[in-house]
C-alpha cells in the first residue's frame, strides 16, 4: 500500500450561461515559483480537473480570432469551469466571448448544449501577461469520456501565444465571434494544437479526486493515433472510470520534448511543477515519468543530477499534500541519440526508482514495454516506429500497468 503524502506545512450539457462566480484573476508568472498568492485564480474546493493540458509558447498571437478546441474528459460532474492561460503571454489578452458545449461531428456541436461562459459575472475578460483565469460554474452536468468544444473569441491579443502545440486532436480557428454558433459553417481552419485553454473542471460526487501525469512526449502521445484519445493516460482514465474508485480525473501534463532539469521545449518539470500540476484542482497524486530527455541531450544528465531533480520534484509535491509515483523510464535503443553511456544512467535512474523507498508509489514501464530478447529495445510489439514513442498498443499496455490504489493517498 502506497504511504500517505508527508504534510508539509451521461445528460447533455445544459446550454444556460453561469451565474455563480466563484473566483477570477491573475495567476503567477512562469517558472519556479511559491504558492499561488492569496486571491489569486482558484476553483473551487470540490472542483476536480477533468482535462488539462501544459503550456508553451506556440507562435504569435492575434486580434479578432476564434478557436473551437476541442478536449476530451476523463471524470464527469456538474458546475463545469475553464481555466485559460496566458502564461508565456507578454501583452494582455482579452477574450470577448467564450462558450463551452458537446461537439457532435466535427466542428458542429450537439443542439442545445453550447453554454454561455462567464468570468465573475461578465462575458469578457482581460488576462495579463503571466495570468491565468477560471471562468464561472456552468449549470448542468458534464458527462464522462465526452469530447468538449470550448469556444473561445480573442478580440484582442498580441505578442506571445500561450498554447499546447501537441494535441493530436483536431479544433478550429476562425475569424470573427462565432463562439455561440453550434453549428460548423465558420469553423473551417484546421489546427492541430490547442490556444489559451489550459484546464477544464467539474464538480464530481464527493470524494474523488485526480492524477496527473507529469511526462514528455510519451505522456503527451507522440506516435499515438490523433484524434482518437489513444495515449495511455487517456486509457488509464477509462480504466480508472470502469474501477469506480476515489480518483477518476486525469491530467495530461505532457510536453514533447521536455526535461526534468532544464527547461526548452516547454519549461523544465521543476519550474512547471506548481503551475502544471499542484495548482490544478481535486490532485491527488503526481504520476512523474520522465527523464529519457535529459539522458539524451548532449550533455546528457548524469543519474546522480537527475536523481537530485527527482527528490526536489518529490518535496515540493509532498510539502504540497500530494502523493508521487515515480515511473521506470523506458528503453529506447535504436533511437538515434542512444548510447552506452546513457543506457547505464537509465538504469541507475531506474534502480533508484524501484529500489530508493522516496516514491509513494512505483509503476515500471521500463519492465512493461522492454524486449525480452534486448532490455535495452522497446518491444517491437509496442514500438511506434522509432523505437521510442509506444503505439497505441504499448500506451495501453502502460495504463493497464498502473495500480489505481497508488493514486489516491493524498489530498486533493
Amino acid at each position: 500500500m502506497p504511504r500517505t503524502a508527508r504534510p508539509h506545512g451521461r445528460a447533455a450539457l445544459t446550454a444556460l450561461s453561469a451565474c455563480v462566480a466563484l473566483g477570477c484573476g491573475t495567476g503567477t508568472v512562469p517558472g519556479e515559483q511559491p504558492s499561488p498568492t492569496p486571491g489569486g485564480p482558484t476553483a473551487a474546493g470540490r472542483d476536480v480537473v477533468t482535462w488539462a493540458s501544459s503550456a508553451d509558447h506556440v507562435g504569435e498571437a492575434a486580434d479578432g480570432r476564434g478557436y473551437r478546441l476541442m478536449v476530451h474528459t476523463s471524470v464527469g460532474g456538474s458546475g463545469l469551469r475553464v481555466r485559460l492561460s496566458n502564461a508565456f503571454g507578454d501583452r494582455p489578452v482579452t477574450f470577448g466571448n467564450a462558450h463551452a458545449g458537446l461537439r457532435q461531428d466535427g466542428a458542429s456541436l450537439v443542439p442545445g448544449s453550447n453554454g454561455r461562459l462567464t468570468f465573475a459575472g461578465a462575458r469578457s475578460v482581460t488576462v495579463p501577461a503571466g495570468g491565468i483565469v477560471y471562468s464561472d460554474p456552468l449549470p448542468g452536468r458534464v458527462p464522462a469520456e465526452r469530447t468538449l468544444a470550448v469556444s473561445l473569441y480573442v478580440s484582442r491579443a498580441g505578442g506571445t501565444l500561450t498554447g499546447h502545440r501537441m494535441a493530436l486532436q483536431t479544433s478550429y480557428i476562425t475569424d470573427g465571434d462565432h463562439t455561440a454558433e453550434e453549428g460548423a459553417a465558420h469553423w473551417k481552419q484546421r489546427t492541430g494544437s490547442w490556444y489559451y485553454l489550459d484546464a477544464v473542471t467539474v464538480r464530481p460526487r464527493e470524494e474523488t479526486g485526480a492524477v496527473v501525469a507529469l511526462g514528455d512526449s510519451l505522456t503527451d502521445g507522440r506516435r499515438s493515433t490523433p484524434d482518437r484519445d489513444r495515449r495511455w493516460p487517456d486509457y488509464l482514465a477509462r480504466r480508472l472510470s470502469s474501477v469506480g474508485g476515489t480518483v477518476e480525473g486525469v491530467a495530461n501534463a505532457g510536453i514533447a520534448g521536455n526535461k526534468v532539469l532544464r527547461d526548452g521545449p516547454g519549461q523544465s518539470a521543476l519550474n512547471r511543477l506548481r503551475r502544471d500540476a499542484l495548482s490544478l484542482p481535486g490532485v491527488r497524486t503526481v504520476f512523474l515519468f520522465q527523464g529519457v530527455n535529459d539522458i539524451k541531450a548532449e550533455p546528457g544528465a548524469t543519474s546522480a543530477g537527475l536523481i537530485a531533480g527527482y527528490r526536489r520534484l518529490i518535496d515540493r509535491a509532498h510539502a504540497a499534500g500530494k502523493c508521487v509515483v515515480g515511473a521506470t523510464i523506458a528503453p529506447f535503443k535504436g533511437w538515434p541519440e542512444w548510447d552506452p553511456a546513457g543506457e547505464a544512467v537509465r538504469r541507475r535512474v531506474n534502480a533508484f526508482i524501484r529500489d530508493s523507498g522516496e516514491f509513494d508509489g512505483v509503476t515500471d514501464f521500463d519492465r512493461v514495454l522492454r524486449s525480452p530478447h534486448d532490455p535495452e529495445r522497446m518491444l517491437a510489439a509496442f514500438d511506434g516506429g522509432d523505437h521510442l514513442h509506444p503505439n497505441d498498443k504499448g500506451m495501453r499496455a502502460m495504463a493497464d500497468a498502473v495500480d489505481p490504489k497508488t493514486l489516491g493517498c493524498g489530498t486533493g
